[in-house]
C-alpha cells in the first residue's frame, strides 16, 4: 500500500526533495521485471515488499542503482518465488455479465441485467443494472459509475465521522483512479481516496481513511502520527495487514 501526505515533501527545505517513486525494470532470470523504486533521506537500508501491485524497493536517497540491483540479484530467488506466489493468487480477469459478482463493502452482489429499469439499483444481494443491452462495455460503465457513486458518499461520511474523533476539520472528499494509491492528504485540506476501496469490507475502508485524516495531526509517518491511527484505531496493524494481505481479492476493475 503506498500512502503518501503531500506535505511531506516541506519536511527538509532547502534540500533537493527526491521523487516520491519511480519505476524501474532489472533483468532477473533472463526477463525484465518491473518494480518501484522508493528513495527516502530517512531511510537507512534497502527493503524489498512484493504484494499484489508487484516488487517495491525502498532504499535511502543516497543508494547508487548499481548497488540496488546487486541486492536484486542477491534475492533473485526469493524475489523469482514471491512473484510467482502472488500471480498465482491473481483471480482470473472479471467477465462482465448477468449472474458474476461484484463487491460492496465486503458484501457479494449478483449482477442482473434489467432492460426494465432505468439506472443501476441494490435489490436483496442483487444489483440491477438497466442497461438498453446487456454487451459488457455497456453493463462495465453503469457499475462502475454507481460504485463511485457509492463510494463518495460513504468515504465523506466517514470523513466526517473520524474527523470529529480526530478532532481535525472535515475535509473535502474527492476519489483517486490510482493504481498504486489507496489514497492521500493533501497539506489544504483535500483527502484522495481510492474508489476501488468501496468493494472492501468496511474495516478496511475505515483504515485508509483514518490514515490520511492522521496526516492532518502529522503529516508524516513518525511514531506520533502512528500514535494518533492507534489512537482510534487500536487494531491498526490487522486492518493493514488484511488490505495488503487480502484487498486484491474483493476487485473487480
Amino acid at each position: 500500500m503506498a500512502l503518501h501526505a503531500r506535505s511531506r515533501l516541506d519536511l527538509f527545505p532547502g534540500l533537493a526533495q527526491p521523487p516520491l517513486a519511480s519505476r524501474e525494470t532489472f533483468a532477473l532470470g533472463g526477463r525484465l521485471v518491473e518494480y518501484t523504486l522508493k528513495r527516502s533521506l530517512r531511510r537507512r537500508s534497502i527493503t524489498f515488499t512484493i504484494d499484489e501491485n508487484g516488487l517495491r524497493v525502498g532504499a535511502p536517497w543516497r543508494a547508487s542503482q548499481r548497488r540496488i540491483e546487486a541486492l536484486l540479484a542477491t534475492h533473485r530467488a526469493w524475489i523469482e518465488r514471491k512473484l510467482a506466489e502472488w500471480q498465482a493468487r491473481r483471480p482470473p480477469p472479471f467477465e462482465w455479465r448477468s449472474g458474476a459478482t461484484v463487491m460492496l463493502r465486503g458484501t457479494p452482489l449478483t449482477l442482473v441485467h434489467d432492460t426494465a429499469l432505468a439506472g443501476t439499483r441494490c435489490d436483496d444481494g442483487r444489483l440491477l443494472v438497466g442497461t438498453a443491452s446487456a454487451e459488457s462495455t455497456a453493463m462495465a460503465r453503469q457499475v462502475v459509475a454507481w460504485l463511485r457513486a457509492a463510494a463518495l458518499e460513504w468515504f465523506a461520511a466517514r470523513a466526517a465521522h473520524f474527523a470529529a474523533v480526530l478532532d481535525v476539520r472535515i475535509p473535502e472528499i474527492r476519489l483517486s483512479n490510482a493504481r498504486t494509491r489507496w489514497g492521500s492528504c493533501h497539506s489544504d485540506g483535500r483527502v484522495y481516496l481510492n474508489w476501488r476501496l468501496i468493494q472492501m469490507p468496511h474495516e478496511i475502508i475505515d483504515y485508509v481513511v483514518v490514515h490520511e485524516l492522521s496526516h492532518l495531526r502529522e503529516p508524516n509517518h513518525s511514531p506520533r502520527f502512528w500514535g494518533w491511527v492507534a489512537g482510534v484505531l487500536p487494531d491498526y496493524r490487522d486492518r493493514r495487514r488484511s488490505l495488503r494481505r487480502d484487498g486484491h481479492r474483493y476487485l473487480i476493475a
